[in-house]
């Protein structure tokens, strides 16, 4: 078996283990008047952030000295950080928009089949109905306008500074052969 020098890993490993301790150094001061300072979402991130890396490195403890890490508590308290991870994602991110809308243009023909013989009545549905048509075309016009932006916006961002190159159109005029 070859035997190999490993002192490169080594002074690498000193080195991040420096940079480690220069990164944790905030932490191991008194967490409380540093997260008094922070908003609540922040404070648990700030939270959070703290556990994992003291699990993880006690992690990686345990594997350097040939533990199965993985069967152990601290695997276990590591997964449990991770969901306050992931709880902390779910307050970042707002909720997605309702999909299922009510589709007042049928609600308001139904209307219209059941009750049209009322003339008064009738007319209000009819009224109702342009409106909501005009609106609907409202919304759809803002819609593509938002994707022409977009479109234009995402066109002039990989264009990388460079004007588009305009091409000059000739008209051609043909004669009239004699």
């Amino acid at each position: 078996m070859d035997v190999t020098d490993i002192t490169p890993q080594l002074k690498q490993l000193d080195v991040n283990l420096d940079s480690l301790e220069t990164a944790l150094k905030p932490l191991m001061g008194n967490i409380g008047d540093l997260s008094s300072k922070l908003p609540l979402l922040d404070r648990a991130k700030l939270f959070a952030l703290t556990a994992y890396a003291l699990e993880s490195i006690i992690f990686s403890s345990l594997r350097l000295n040939g533990v199965e890490a993985k069967n152990h508590a601290v695997f276990q308290e590591l997964i449990r950080v991770k969901q306050y991870f992931d709880k902390i994602q779910k307050l970042e991110t707002p909720p997605a928009e309702r999909e299922t809308t009510l589709n007042t243009e049928a609600a308001i023909r139904v209307v219209k089949a059941n009750l049209g013989d009322d003339k008064d009545i009738k007319n209000k549905l009819n009224e109702l109905l342009v409106k909501e048509r005009a609106k609907a075309e409202a919304k759809t016009a803002a819609a593509v306008n938002d994707k022409k932006r977009s479109a234009e916006q995402s066109g002039a961002d990989s264009s990388g500074g460079r004007e588009p190159k305009q091409h000059n159109k000739r008209t051609r005029t043909r004669s009239k052969k004699p």
